[in-house]
């Protein structure tokens, strides 16, 4: 059985594997089968000339939150299964400040979708959205990514 998919273990993931989103703040918070909350809070090294969090800060949090329930979503599925974004969209409502939680609650897209790769052999499209709140509980973001899975062949 593949290691627990944990808060601490997908941070010190983030520090060997991706240390720009590590350094610039971008932390899961919390993860369930239906959703993830990754937290960035706004400070000098992730910010942009307008003193606000930085729009790739906010692009790297939500695809942690997006991303994050597809490698759960594969890892029960227990098959080896391949994830790639194809396409990505923001829009931004509000200056971004304070402590940034970005939310995705499609967990049950991703149960679909891997379990129609699994079923038919094919790859599937999914597209996730993450939402980023500030500490009044206001909308800064909204992202959408398209997740492209794909069951490994066996090789013969």
């Amino acid at each position: 059985m593949a290691k627990k998919l944990t808060p601490s273990n997908i941070n010190k993931f983030l520090l060997f594997k991706l240390p720009s989103a590590y350094f610039s703040g971008v932390r899961l918070k919390a993860i369930s089968v239906q959703e993830a909350t990754v937290t960035v809070k706004h400070r000098w090294i992730n910010q942009n000339p307008f003193k606000s969090l930085y729009w790739a800060t906010q692009g790297m949090a939500s695809e942690l939150a997006t991303g994050v329930l597809v490698i759960q979503g594969i890892e029960n599925s227990g098959k080896k299964i391949s994830m790639l974004v194809q396409s990505q969209n923001g829009h931004f409502t509000k200056k971004a400040t304070g402590r940034i939680n970005f939310i995705c609650k499609d967990g049950d897209k991703v149960k679909t979708a891997i379990d129609a790769a699994i079923a038919t052999g094919e790859g599937q499209s999914l597209t996730l959205h993450a939402e980023g709140f500030n500490e009044a509980g206001e909308s800064v973001s909204k992202f959408s990514y398209e997740w492209a899975l794909k069951l490994r062949k066996k090789k013969v």
